[in-house]
């Protein structure tokens, strides 16, 4: 039984005034308000402070000889079930419910030689004496008992709140492999990690963030996989949540990433456990949070985003073949509205004449140029997916494809696109459906319009300067200091077996791709 729970200081002598007095720690320079030996004065002090709250609960009861002695139990009870309360009644009635009878001699100091040196419950309690803290225990679902004649609190884990149940990804469905994925509960996804990493080397570090949602966060790394200079530079950068408000993991992104208006995400997210625990083996930083089911892996580096889980469960040949048509389809999702912009209207000679006449033939007609009808057949698709994602999932994704049709059609019969911009708009929008990384797939739908309109004005010379200045952003980009193109820019041939081609896993298994990571620390202990 410990006596104090992390970060309560012992209390000062109190006096039973009928005031709560504060007093400042002398090491943290944070204000305390110990609890006092008279319950009543306690309980004011709590009262005052969840008043208006309809699911407080004060259950008053008493113990001892003739029931003299006074305790309450206090909590949410939209946290706290009541059988659990009951079940924390039975199994302290031995020392201090009413159940005991008149008969039995219990006072509070025998409840204090209890907890304080060797007794122990059915449940682990920790001890407070401080009410700041008390409050923010109340707050977190635990049960708090209080006892006459003693300067101290019980705190019991005892919330239960229902929670989504583990079940398959819906962002990451896969053919081959695992099919859980992460909840909203930390402490279910957690557990789920610990499952597949059986080792000791597995740290997980627990923060919680300021405001008033007061949300807890852990990041996780494997001890001697990841490097210590990114763990050293992400802790820094993580210590910022301490002070703002956070309710989801993209928060944490947007807090630790390096360039906060570029385009590219820095970071991966995924909901899967598999694809969690192999980027923990591969040097990553994970990082969870208390009413969120993604996790944030940092840092997120651009050939990383083309990966699935799936690869590594195909043989090797279907898993290349597989990331190359995705590499294909992120030039044809970014590329192919302007290419088509600048081949119609700057360079037709570029284009085969029968093709050519095929295209002069579809655009007869069409009022608007090349330019303003990719335009508006671009904003109707993206209007279209926004709303499939926005309405009910039943029929969310029927809209879609019913309103993708008739749109289609009802613009080629009345004149404002012809078919082969409807032809080049869909393949756009479905090549982008093919990349494994939904982040990195809306990055490709904001940098398509500068490139339509660096086409529409100087065509494919345009295109080429639009393209040489995303490539110049990707060079400089880092992600919590890393290079975002490694291992191309810089070149590292060993990491490139699981970039364009994925090797047999038979020798990334025998040689881990972070290989140089591990020789670094041990270069560095043995420096030391």
């Amino acid at each position: 039984m410990t006596n104090n729970s992390p970060g309560t200081t012992q209390a000062s002598s109190t006096e039973s005034s009928g005031t709560v007095k504060t007093s400042t720690d002398q090491s943290t320079g944070q204000l305390e308000k110990p609890l006092l030996e008279q319950l009543q004065d306690n309980i004011a002090f709590l009262e005052e402070t969840f008043d208006k709250s309809s699911d407080i609960v004060f259950r008053h009861w008493h113990y001892g000889p003739e029931l003299k002695y006074s305790a309450c139990s206090v909590y949410y009870d939209s946290l706290v079930q009541e059988d659990t309360v009951n079940y924390m009644k039975i199994s302290l009635q031995d020392l201090t419910t009413h159940e005991i009878g008149p008969g039995m001699n219990v006072t509070p100091q025998d409840i204090k030689a209890f907890f304080e040196h060797d007794g122990v419950s059915a449940k682990k309690a920790t001890l407070c004496d401080d009410l700041e803290i008390l409050i923010k225990e109340i707050s977190n679902g635990r049960l708090v008992i209080l006892f006459d004649q003693w300067n101290k609190a019980l705190c019991y884990k005892a919330e239960s709140v229902e929670t989504r149940q583990v079940n398959e990804s819906v962002n990451e469905s896969v053919v081959q492999g695992p099919r859980e994925s992460t909840v909203e509960n930390l402490q279910k996804n957690l557990g789920l990690l610990r499952l597949r990493l059986k080792t000791p080397k597995f740290k997980l570090e627990m923060i919680t963030a300021g405001g008033e949602t007061k949300t807890t966060i852990v990041y996780g790394y494997v001890e001697d996989k990841v490097d210590r200079e990114l763990l050293a530079e992400f802790k820094k950068r993580i210590e910022q949540v301490k002070e703002v408000e956070v309710l989801e993991t993209a928060y944490i992104e947007q807090l630790i990433e390096d360039s906060t208006y570029s385009p590219f995400p820095q970071h991966r997210y995924t909901e899967r456990t598999d694809m969690a625990v192999a980027a923990l083996l591969d040097g990553k930083i994970a990082v969870l949070a208390q009413g969120t089911g993604g996790i944030l892996l940092c840092p997120g580096l651009f050939t990383e985003f083309f990966q699935s889980s799936e690869d590594y469960y195909q043989r090797t040949i279907i898993s290349t073949l597989v990331r190359w048509l995705r590499i294909i389809a992120f030039m044809i999702a970014l590329m192919l509205p302007s290419a088509y912009i600048a081949l119609s209207t700057f360079h037709p000679e570029l284009i085969p004449t029968v093709l050519l006449l095929a295209i002069l033939n579809a655009r007869e007609g069409i009022p608007l140029p090349a330019f303003f009808e990719a335009l508006l057949m671009e904003f109707f698709f993206e209007l279209m997916r926004e709303a499939g994602v926005r309405l009910p999932r039943p029929v969310g994704s029927a809209v879609s494809i019913v309103g993708a049709l008739v749109i289609g059609d009802a613009a080629i019969s009345a004149g404002i696109a012809s078919p082969i911009m409807v032809i080049v708009v869909a393949l756009t929008g479905i090549a982008s459906f093919t990349i494994p990384q939904y982040n990195i797939a809306i990055s490709l739908r904001i940098l398509r319009f500068p490139l339509m309109i660096s086409a529409a004005i100087l065509g494919g010379f345009g295109m080429m300067i639009c393209l040489i200045l995303i490539l110049l952003h990707l060079c400089k980009l880092r992600s919590l200091g890393q290079p975002y193109l490694a291992p191309l820019a810089p070149f590292r041939l060993t990491e490139l077996r699981d970039v364009i081609i994925r090797v047999p896993l038979k020798t990334m298994l025998r040689n881990p791709r972070n290989l140089h990571n591990h020789k670094r620390l041990v270069n560095r202990k043995n420096e030391e």
